[in-house]
């Protein structure tokens, strides 16, 4: 091998762990000059055929690596590697055109048992990302063309290819702009990759569980109990040297000893055993791992420094992981059945995914959502979110058809620029409702010492979550409330509301509520008001607020929001009762839920205002307990609805840009006056 050559630093800051399109991580990386051997040992497992479509000749693999060199100037040469479990798996090299400084010759080659899992695709997208930072503008290729693989690649691409054949070979060239086609390629093998990924924590077949206790109260034991209380449909293991069954599941010394395969392991052992165990899994191809154990980065530099460890070797692997230092994974799905966690309360079925960086606080929420009768689609404790984090959930939930609301419990971002992207692009179908704890310099130093959380400013987080369209509510009653009124009713048209009630005291106290959170009420129609005239007392105020007075009765309810939600000048309604005659109250609840299917599309909330609160389920319609409540899930509703409807547009770029005296400003600015600029 020549000597290197290498006139730019080892950019470290372009390596990546990327998904593959089977859901197995993989790690892409800029190439070394030391690694010519490997590249050989690459080369020389790469069968004849691929080799020779790589190179049109059937070379040695010493003669293959020269050509594909290790060393390059990572700006008019530049190479990136793909690893598994430390060895070389794929090779894409860009190399810039002597007389056209902006076009380069693009080359791949992906060792023979990895093709077909998208990972020639994402080695192109890398590729195109840095060579824009370089300068160049255009990458060219020549392929045979029987060279289906590689083709395939360009074209399905996102980039504006165009192909000339001529003897047997295939010239393809395409400019690498980044342009919205390109863009909503790329994330959308983004997600599908990240919901492959995912399905081995949320839908496996088997399910080990590693540091099952025989004694209650401990957690590995309670995590076997709840497997077998929800029913979980596919294999289930339990390991422990010194038991031979764990509450009716066979338990063995090691993972090692388990006759099957294994696509989930839960870990619950002493922090200390946790890499033993996962360098188990790796041995055996677990797909990924519920770190239930703590001790990690929550604990300081030591427990920092055991995490970076314990996420290297799964990413390395290939495999996912959940946490450490959480609560487990449940999905309700009657075809799963997985109550992998050790809360006592599994959650009635339905269309809402969460997400909880807390455990602790998850025992909670799980037990707060079923007294509202909110039922959950999925629920993850996601702990220190050392790999899997929100990112890839909301990707997951995306494409899961049981998911209509994703609720997310956040004490730190990970990549907060691709949350955004995320969040923008998913919430267009699906609303994201957020709660971010460590808004406060006091909160952000708790967040830190609970899961090892990095504080983030929290007016940058608030301008980031508007932009992307989430609903941030500022406590987690809140963020209840939004989602009881999203999984169950249609978004607001607009913000025009009127108020239905048999009491003039809350109607006050909801038109103020809607005043305060940019809500405004409804003027009724002519026709509404003189059909209401006609069926209530005299002494009712058929403006809005509705007052139909205390004596109001159910058939007097039904009649009132049938015509109010029939006006064409109201977007939502709001029900509020109180209870002056307790034996009404069953049908007054009845009355408010049949109006729902009447509705005209419309959103329809309800409050029950009395110590037993709603007498019965009024799904679909959601019930507050008072009227300020409503009227706020109501308003945020409203907000996210205009979000929606709005056009996407695109991010302005302007050509003229000096990237490197910006990048200059800015970090001279941020040294200067800590980060904020006028």
């Amino acid at each position: 091998m020549t000597a290197p050559f290498v006139t730019e630093p080892y950019p470290q800051h372009l390596e990546s762990d990327i998904v593959m399109r089977t859901g197995r991580t993989l790690r892409l990386r800029p190439i070394r000059h030391e690694d010519g051997e490997q590249l050989v040992r690459f080369y020389s497992r790469l069968s004849p055929d691929a080799r020779h479509l790589r190179f049109f000749d059937t070379r040695t693999a010493e003669a293959a690596a020269d050509a594909s060199p290790s060393d390059v100037d990572y700006r008019h040469q530049f190479g990136i590697v793909g690893e598994l479990a430390g060895d070389i798996v794929g090779v894409a090299h860009y190399f810039d055109s002597a007389t056209h400084p902006d076009v380069a010759e693009v080359a791949f080659a992906i060792a023979d048992s990895m093709q077909g899992r998208g990972i020639g695709t994402r080695m192109l997208e890398k590729l195109a990302e840095v060579a824009r930072s370089n300068g160049i503008a255009r990458f060219e290729a020549d392929c045979l063309a029987e060279n289906h693989g590689m083709l395939d690649v360009f074209l399905s691409s996102g980039f504006d290819v165009i192909r000339r054949s001529e003897d047997g070979v295939v010239r393809v060239a395409f400019p690498i702009a980044a342009t919205p086609f390109f863009e909503a390629c790329a994330a959308e093998r983004s997600q599908k990759a990240a919901y492959a990924s995912m399905r081995a924590v949320f839908e496996p077949r088997s399910i080990a569980v590693i540091g099952a206790s025989r004694r209650r109260g401990q957690l590995g034991n309670e995590i076997v109990r709840n497997l077998l209380k929800s029913q979980f449909r596919g294999d289930l293991y339990a390991v422990n040297p010194r038991a031979e069954a764990i509450e009716s599941v066979r338990a063995f010394a090691s993972l090692l000893d388990i006759p099957g395969p294994v696509d989930l392991g839960i870990i619950a052992v002493p922090a200390r055993e946790v890499e033993r165990v996962v360098d188990d899994c790796i041995r055996i191809g677990v797909s990924a791992v519920v770190v239930i154990s703590a001790g990690f980065a929550e604990t300081g530099p030591e427990g920092r420094e055991a995490e970076h460890r314990l996420v290297e070797k799964v990413r390395a692997a290939g495999m996912r992981m959940v946490g450490p230092n959480c609560m487990g994974v449940i999905n309700t799905d009657p075809a799963i059945g997985m109550q992998a966690t050790f809360a006592p309360v599994f959650p009635p079925a339905g269309n809402v995914a969460m997400s909880s960086q807390s455990g602790a606080l998850g025992l909670a929420i799980l037990d707060y959502a079923r007294s509202l009768n909110i039922g959950f689609s999925t629920f993850v404790s996601v702990g220190n979110k050392a790999d899997v984090s929100g990112n890839d959930l909301i990707q997951y939930w995306a494409q899961d058809p049981r998911t209509r609301v994703i609720l997310l419990y956040l004490e730190s971002f990970g990549n907060a620029r691709k949350f955004a992207q995320i969040a923008r692009r998913i919430g267009k179908d699906k609303p994201i409702v957020v709660v971010k704890a460590g808004r406060s310099a006091s909160g952000a130093k708790a967040a830190s010492s609970h899961t090892g959380a990095l504080a983030t400013d929290d007016a940058v987080v608030a301008d980031m979550l508007r932009q992307s369209g989430v609903i941030r509510t500022d406590t987690l009653e809140e963020l209840f409330d939004v989602a009881s009124l999203l999984a169950h009713q249609p978004l607001p048209n607009g913000r025009r509301v009127a108020i239905v009630t048999n009491a003039g005291g809350p109607g006050i106290l909801a038109a103020d509520a809607c005043e305060a959170n940019g809500l405004s009420l409804a003027k009724l129609s002519d026709a509404t008001t003189r059909s209401l005239r006609s069926f209530l007392p005299a002494a009712a105020s058929v403006g809005n607020p509705v007052d139909m007075i205390a004596s109001a009765t159910p058939e007097q309810y039904s009649r009132t929001l049938r015509a109010v939600l029939a006006d064409d000048e109201v977007d939502s309604v709001l029900a509020i009762y109180i209870p002056v005659l307790p034996t009404d109250a069953p049908q007054v609840a009845d009355t408010i839920r049949e109006s729902a299917s009447a509705a005209n599309g419309k959103t329809l909330v309800a409050t029950f205002m009395s110590v037993q609160g709603v007498p019965a389920p009024l799904a679909p319609v959601p019930a507050f307990p008072f009227p300020e409540r409503a009227v706020n899930a109501l308003a945020r509703a409203a907000k996210y609805a205009e979000w929606r409807r709005r056009p996407v547009g695109q991010i302005a770029e302007f050509a003229d840009m000096d990237s490197d005296l910006l990048r200059a400003i800015v970090n001279r600015k941020i040294g200067a006056e800590g980060g904020w600029l006028d």
